[in-house]
């Protein structure tokens, strides 16, 4: 049988523009779904973004919900060159005077010169020990004691550091030290000498408690470098002396080990720069209150401004945006209102409702916040402010708690938000098979139309070829019968 390399040229006829318009008309059915496809698609991209100026709500709520935030204290200093000051919430409103006469820091021992720091000194067993030095005299010139003692600090072991052929230089001494992070540095100072270099020992903690004493095991040369109790021999020269900040707060006497000074004031960490005075202040952080709840109603309003463009209608092009009449929106937007609206169940001079602190509803559905009726109500009453949002752990009390309980409850398994969100993704994989199937469907008719047209071409193609067989035969007979 004759084949037919292209549709209709057997026939005459334009079959390939009929099987096209065939297939469009079949396919009908599939721009349905396409388009129902599309707008379950918007749908549930709608609910994401739904969800996610939830999760924004949500967070400004919870912030809000922690007693904490209403519990904050801001410290400020007088004189920040001289101490700089952190509150933590235990801290209580105050104001003090601060005398700082002496600043920590840690002791500094130095050894004898040396010609060279690769010569090879001697070897052994250091071992560093960290005490107060008591009593006795300090003379400043030689930086050695006289009659002092030495009380070693029982909570700090003391770390053996070898001393052997590899390390036995005053480079290799200073190395190993380091290396040993015995609470020691050590350094090479160059002082210009004719034994210029000289090893330096400083305490990597400030305060009396971290005094110096030095002992080795090994050879005399070592020992004779090194070995340094201030209650006995002096190898080493104090160069700057091991010592505790001290304060008056006021007016009472404080030390520290550390510049660090944390509760002299109550839930107050101080910073000690230098020596001076300063006037030190605590009182409540208001200022954190009020950001919080300014950041609570925008993201409300945030909420409303998505919630409008997600119910949006064009009337110049009549469309509308993906949840225009949605119910699980509308719903939404109900329970959140009804929930700020619900007055708290304080007590009789407690707040209880938003109003009381400047935070009111508007007209087109947002929230605005009177700025002078809040920092009144922050200055005159943060208790109650704190009651209106945030309540002790297993109470559901507070505006906060509860709007973040009702997020949750929205968002979770089996709230509506996500009831709505996993029905659109179900819907949407329904249509997926429904269309592959009808694809299936349609793309099997459309063959069927195709072979049914190529028989046609070529029964029209024989058809034709008989014809002209004919046509020649009896015009051969008309010529042959003259």
């Amino acid at each position: 049988m004759a084949s037919i390399s292209s549709l209709g040229v057997g026939s005459n006829l334009d079959l390939s523009t009929l099987l096209s318009q065939l297939q469009t008309a079949e396919s009908q059915p599939l721009v349905a779904l396409q388009q129902r496809q599309v707008s379950y698609t918007s749908k549930l991209s709608a609910y994401g973004t739904l969800q996610s100026s939830l999760g924004t709500l949500q967070a400004a709520a919870k912030k809000l919900s922690d007693p904490a935030l209403f519990q904050g204290v801001k410290a400020a200093s007088s004189a920040t060159d001289v101490l700089t000051a952190a509150a933590g919430s235990t801290a209580a409103a105050g104001t003090y005077a601060i005398d700082v006469t002496q600043l920590a820091q840690p002791q500094s021992l130095v050894a004898a010169g040396q010609a060279s720091t690769t010569t090879a000194i001697g070897t052994g067993t250091i071992t560093i020990d960290f005490g107060a030095i008591t009593g006795g005299t300090l003379d400043a010139a030689t930086g050695t004691y006289t009659g002092a003692g030495f009380t070693p600090d029982a909570t700090r072991t003391a770390v053996p550091i070898t001393i052997d052929g590899s390390n036995n230089t005053l480079a290799g001494i200073r190395d190993a030290i380091n290396a040993a992070k015995a609470g020691v540095s050590a350094s090479i100072v160059n002082d210009g000498s004719g034994t210029p270099n000289r090893l330096v020992l400083t305490s990597s903690q400030t305060g009396e408690t971290s005094s110096m004493r030095v002992s080795v095991a090994g050879d005399a040369a070592l020992q004779n470098l090194l070995n340094n109790d201030p209650a006995g021999t002096q190898n080493l020269r104090q160069t700057v002396a091991g010592q505790n900040a001290k304060l008056t707060v006021n007016g009472i006497a404080v030390t520290s080990a550390s510049n660090t000074v944390k509760e002299a004031i109550q839930g107050t960490t101080l910073t000690l720069l230098k020596t001076g005075t300063s006037s030190l202040s605590t009182q409540a952080d208001t200022a954190a209150v009020e950001t919080a709840i300014n950041d609570f109603v925008k993201a409300y309003n945030s909420l409303q401004a998505t919630a409008s463009t997600l119910t949006a209608y064009n009337q110049d092009s009549k469309t509308g945006a993906a949840l225009v009449g949605d119910s699980t929106l509308r719903n939404l937007q109900t329970r959140i209102r009804q929930a700020l609206t619900t007055p708290q169940a304080g007590g009789a001079n407690d707040m209880k409702v938003l109003s009381e602190i400047g935070v009111a509803f508007q007209k087109d559905g947002t929230m605005a916040v009177d700025s002078a009726k809040l920092k009144s109500a922050l200055a005159s009453n943060l208790a109650g402010v704190s009651g209106l949002f945030a309540s002790a752990t297993g109470s559901t009390a507070g505006y906060g708690k509860q709007l973040s309980a009702l997020v949750d409850n929205l968002t979770s398994t089996g709230g509506a938000l996500k009831v709505a969100s996993d029905g659109m993704t179900a819907s949407l994989k329904q249509l997926d098979e429904q269309y592959a199937d009808m694809k299936t469907r349609v793309d099997a008719k459309v063959e069927r139309y195709r072979a049914q047209f190529t028989q046609l071409d070529l029964l029209m193609s024989q058809m034709n070829s008989t014809s002209n067989y004919l046509t020649q035969q009896f015009a051969s007979m008309q010529n042959s019968s003259k």
